[in-house]
C-alpha cells in the first residue's frame, strides 16, 4: 500500500463524518435556538485554537481591521473567527481550507447566524491560493500552518496575494525554547509526520524574507495559558464533559489531546506568537 500523502493524513484527521450533525445537536441540547442562533454560540467548537474566541478579537485589533476590509482566512477550519470578524469588525471573508467537511459545515454554520453575506468558504490549498495577485487588504491565518511542510511556499503565496499596504496577521503554535520530540497526539496532529513547528526566529526571518515587513511580534504563550489548561481539564472530565466543544470534532481523545497541549507548552517544547506584518 502507497504512504499517505501530507494532504490525506490532514484530511483524515480533520474529516469526521456527521460533524455537522454532531454540531446542531449539541446547539440544542445547549439549548440553542437554532433559527436565533448567533456566531458565538458555535464558538466553543468552531474556534478551538488557543485562546478561543478572545484571542480571535485580541488579533484583530492587534491587525487594526477596518470596516469593509477584504479578509483571506486561511486554514479557516469550521469559519468561527471568520464569523467572528464579521460581527465584530464588520469585514469581508473568504476562507479556504483543505478540508471539505470543514467548508461545508463553516458555510451552514454561517448561513444559519446570517452571515453568508460577509463570509464564504471553499476547498483549497495554500501552497497555490486560486486569487489574482493585490487582492485582499489581510491574510489572516490562526494556528492552521503547524501542518504545512512548505512554509516558504505558504508565505509567498501570502504576499502575493496581498495588496501594497496590506496586511498578514496570524496566530501560530511554533516549537519551543527547549529541544525535544513533543508529546503526541495534539490536536493538529497524531502522528510525527504531521506537525511542522518551526522555531519563531526561522518563522520570522522567512516572513520577512518574502517582503513583508513586522509591526507586531508577539510570544503570547503566557497570555492564555491558564484559560487553555482550565478547558483541556474540563474536555477531559468524563463526568461532566461540556455539550458544545472541540470534543465535537477531535473525538474521544480531545481531552487528551488537550492535555499534551498544556503538558508541551509547560515544558517549553512548543509557543503560541501571534504576528501583524505588512506588504510595503
Amino acid at each position: 500500500m502507497a504512504a499517505q500523502t501530507l494532504d490525506e493524513l490532514v484530511n483524515e484527521h480533520y474529516g469526521t463524518k456527521g460533524l455537522l450533525d454532531r454540531i446542531l445537536t449539541a446547539a440544542r441540547d445547549a439549548g440553542i435556538v437554532l433559527d436565533e442562533a448567533r456566531s458565538d454560540d458555535f464558538s466553543p467548537v468552531s474556534e478551538f485554537h488557543i485562546g478561543g474566541r478572545r484571542a480571535t478579537i485580541d488579533l484583530a485589533k492587534m491587525a487594526q481591521l477596518c470596516v469593509g476590509d477584504k479578509v483571506l482566512d486561511i486554514g479557516s477550519g469550521l469559519g468561527g473567527p471568520a464569523r467572528t470578524l464579521v460581527e465584530q469588525f464588520d469585514v469581508q471573508v473568504e476562507g479556504i481550507d483543505l478540508t471539505h467537511e470543514f467548508c461545508v459545515v463553516a458555510n451552514e454554520l454561517t448561513r444559519m447566524t446570517g452571515l453568508s453575506n460577509q463570509a464564504k468558504f471553499f476547498q483549497g490549498d495554500a501552497l497555490s491560493l486560486p486569487r489574482d495577485p493585490n487582492t485582499y487588504d489581510v491574510v489572516w491565518t490562526q494556528q492552521s500552518c503547524m501542518n504545512i511542510e512548505d512554509k516558504r511556499q505558504m508565505l509567498s503565496e501570502v504576499c502575493r496575494v496581498l495588496k501594497p499596504g496590506g496586511t498578514y496577521v496570524f496566530q501560530e503554535v511554533l516549537a519551543g525554547d527547549q529541544d525535544g520530540p513533543i508529546k503526541l497526539p495534539v490536536p493538529w496532529a497524531g502522528k510525527v509526520d504531521m506537525s511542522f513547528l518551526w522555531s519563531p526566529d526561522a518563522i520570522r526571518n522567512l516572513i520577512l524574507r518574502v517582503g513583508l515587513v513586522d509591526a507586531i511580534w508577539k510570544n503570547a504563550t503566557n497570555q492564555y495559558m491558564e484559560e487553555y489548561r482550565i478547558l483541556a481539564a474540563k474536555t477531559g472530565d468524563s463526568a461532566q464533559p461540556p455539550i458544545m466543544g472541540g470534543h465535537l470534532l477531535l473525538g474521544k481523545q480531545a481531552g487528551l489531546m488537550r492535555k499534551n497541549v498544556v503538558e508541551n507548552l509547560s515544558l517549553g517544547l512548543i509557543s503560541v506568537y501571534q504576528g501583524v506584518f505588512k506588504k510595503l
